[in-house]
């Protein structure tokens, strides 16, 4: 009997997390945009990464592109305090750069790592998570309603170096062959001791921001 009315209870927590939950960019959140003019506008805002554009909700709604944005910044009440979006160059869809909006998650002398959310579908059912997975922070990856799958925020990530952003595939070998082949050693190290993923995004910022902090100190 206990154990059914814990399923039970999970159950409906799980019914009420899906109704409520939103993702970061679905919900709007005090702000700043900073224009390449110099204009500064705050208020309430919304982003689109898809469509890279930002919402300001002053008097009106006014809404600018990444082209004319340098940067902006908001407080994410629900999910990581203050973030900030910085417009870059980068071909994202052809040869052709334009600006498209990056987050900034630590910068660094030597390597600035950077990335882009996206929300992702994933129809391999709930059983696939198991119950653990459900209580995660959405800006880590948590799956969030039942329906036909699993709706979760994701990121791809990118590196910013020698003033040349280039998209990391998430592969361990290449962060540490590559992206810091010089401190190969130290890192792995680094990494083992501290239990840290090379494709999380909170264990992905401490690994580049130790890597930098070797870097500053050598």
């Amino acid at each position: 009997m206990k154990k059914s009315i814990n399923i039970i209870a999970f159950l409906l927590l799980l019914s009420g997390m899906s109704m409520a939950q939103e993702f970061p960019s679905q919900v709007w959140h005090p702000g700043k945009v900073f224009l390449s003019s110099g204009q500064m506008y705050e208020g309430k805002l919304k982003y689109d990464l898809e469509a890279n554009v930002v919402l300001v909700q002053g008097n009106t709604v006014e809404t600018f592109s990444s082209a004319s944005i340098t940067y902006f910044e908001i407080f994410d009440e629900v999910y990581g305090g203050i973030r900030t979006f910085y417009s870059l160059p980068y071909a994202l869809n052809s040869d052709y750069k334009t600006p498209i909006f990056f987050e900034l998650l630590t910068e660094g002398e030597d390597i600035t790592l950077l990335c882009r959310e996206f929300i992702a579908t994933d129809n391999r059912g709930f059983n696939s998570y198991g119950m653990r997975s459900m209580y995660m922070n959405p800006m880590w990856g948590m799956p969030i309603g039942m329906g036909r799958g699993f709706s979760r925020l994701d990121f791809n990530f990118y590196f910013l170096q020698d003033q040349k952003i280039f998209k990391y595939n998430q592969k361990k070998n290449v962060l540490l062959k590559d992206v810091m082949e010089d401190r190969s050693s130290e890192m792995k190290l680094y990494m083992r001791k501290n239990k840290l993923h090379h494709d999380k995004r909170g264990d992905l910022l401490r690994i580049t921001a130790y890597y930098n902090q070797l870097k500053s100190n050598s």
